[in-house]
């Protein structure tokens, strides 16, 4: 793990030169290859070093991060042709990989804290920095603090768990069983933020609809799964006072993501729309974990896994029309087949990923949490039945909207696809379909 920390920080000098802006992202595929070959052992913790170290899980979402980043670089050339302050750009996405990389694959839940405050602030700099509306101040704040509200009783529960145990090692942890409900609260309640759980989930619409779409991107496809993460290593030694109160928080995702659903059918603009539908979807994650049981922990992996390149795709295609546009609204886009047919089978094949149709990710991890939460109690179906038939409904609504139709008179200047624009939704699409040919790879981890 040493020597791809050692790649990253070795990445930071080249982003201060000048025309390196592809040569880093050449660099970053590289970094991809080989870490998709390290040998992960499905059962325990390998490839360690003196404080990294990576199982199955961390396996997963570090591969998705690097990911996601060089895809940030593909869809931000508009960026770099203008020269808008590219090299700083570069340095935030490589700080940014950096803290991802350590938030994923350190030992230590003190280290895991502060690297998982530390992913805050370049994601800050993205969105203050590069956002497109003046709104992007208020959204920022709004991302900061409610984050680090709910952040400081998380580190007051970790110092806590030092002083009764004398070891914060996640894999030692596992042996331990703390039974304090304040305990709980304060240990859970920094990731159900970053989920984000409904009631407080207001940051996220926000802080999407300014972004850049590089923000966007990060910001859906990781930035939410370390909540999910941080859930998946916790609960792990709060057995007993989970199995008292996670019903609580299973009703509060399952309600508020049957809400989120209707609120999206009300949503006009587009990327807030997507925004919302993540949160219908890790709604179902944060059901899924609490649930405590083995399905449950398996499809809210996968389902994170088919989520963060799912909804970066689509926010990309936001961007795609944003940029011939200059709007999000879907009264200006609408009836895009008329300009950009090939591109409509871009925005089906994405939607239809988002709706859980197979063979994607999603399906796959949908049915897992469905099967978790199902066997978990049999009033939950009614909520999932809900979900799942508004998630195909506003992904056909959205489909629909901005595809078919009239398309607006104001429009006066027009062009089709580039090619970098098709090779970064092939490169979205295609791991989230191709990856379930290998799904044995997510099924026995535990």
């Amino acid at each position: 793990m040493m020597k791809f920390l050692m790649m990253i920080l070795f990445m930071i000098p080249l982003c201060f030169k000048k025309k390196m802006f592809w040569l880093v992202q050449m660099l970053l595929f590289m970094m991809m290859f080989l870490f998709m070959n390290l040998s992960i052992m499905l059962s325990s913790y390998c490839n360690l070093s003196y404080m990294y170290s990576c199982d199955m899980i961390s396996f997963g979402l570090i591969m998705l991060s690097i990911w996601i980043c060089i895809l940030m670089m593909m869809a931000s050339e508009n960026l770099y042709k203008v020269n808008y302050y590219v090299e700083f750009f570069m340095f935030n996405l490589i700080f940014l990989l950096l803290m991802l990389f350590l938030t994923f694959s350190v030992m230590n839940l003190f280290m895991f804290y502060l690297f998982f405050e530390g992913s805050l602030i370049p994601t800050l700099m993205l969105i203050v920095g590069w956002g497109y509306q003046p709104e992007r101040i208020q959204a920022g704040m709004y991302l900061l603090f409610y984050t680090l509200f709910a952040s400081l009783p998380l580190l007051m529960g970790i110092f806590y768990i030092f002083i009764e145990s004398n070891n914060i090692m996640i894999y030692f942890l596992k042996f331990m069983n703390f039974d304090y409900y304040l305990l709980y609260l304060c240990m859970i309640m920094a990731f159900l933020v970053k989920m984000p759980m409904y009631f407080v989930h207001l940051w996220l619409p926000k802080a999407h609809v300014e972004a850049p779409v590089s923000g966007s991107m990060i910001l859906a496809g990781i930035m939410l799964k370390l909540g999910g993460y941080g859930l998946m290593r916790v609960m792990i030694f709060m057995e007993k006072v989970s199995l008292k109160f996670n019903f609580i928080w299973v009703i509060i995702s399952l309600v508020g993501g049957f809400y989120i659903s209707l609120k999206c059918f009300c949503q006009i603009d587009i990327k807030s729309l997507i925004a919302y539908s993540s949160v219908a979807h890790m709604s179902l994650v944060i059901g899924g974990i609490m649930t405590m049981n083995y399905w449950g922990y398996l499809g809210s992996y996968i389902l994170m896994i088919g989520h963060g390149l799912c909804s970066s795709g689509m926010f990309c295609l936001a961007n795609i029309n944003y940029e011939r546009l200059h709007s999000r609204s879907m009264f200006i886009n609408k009836g895009m087949m008329n300009f950009m047919p090939s591109m409509s089978l871009w925005w089906f094949l994405l939607m239809s990923s988002n709706m859980a149709a197979p063979p994607s990710l999603n399906l796959l991890g949908e049915i897992s949490l469905i099967n978790s939460l199902i066997s978990w109690s049999l009033l939950s179906m009614i909520m999932l039945m809900m979900i799942s038939f508004f998630s195909a409904g506003y992904s056909l609504y959205l489909y629909s909207y901005v595809q078919h139709g009239k398309y607006y008179v104001g429009i006066y200047s027009f062009y089709m696809g580039v090619s970098r624009e098709y090779l970064l939704l092939m490169l979205h699409w295609l791991p989230l379909n191709i990856m379930i040919m290998k799904v044995d790879y997510v099924m026995i981890w535990l």
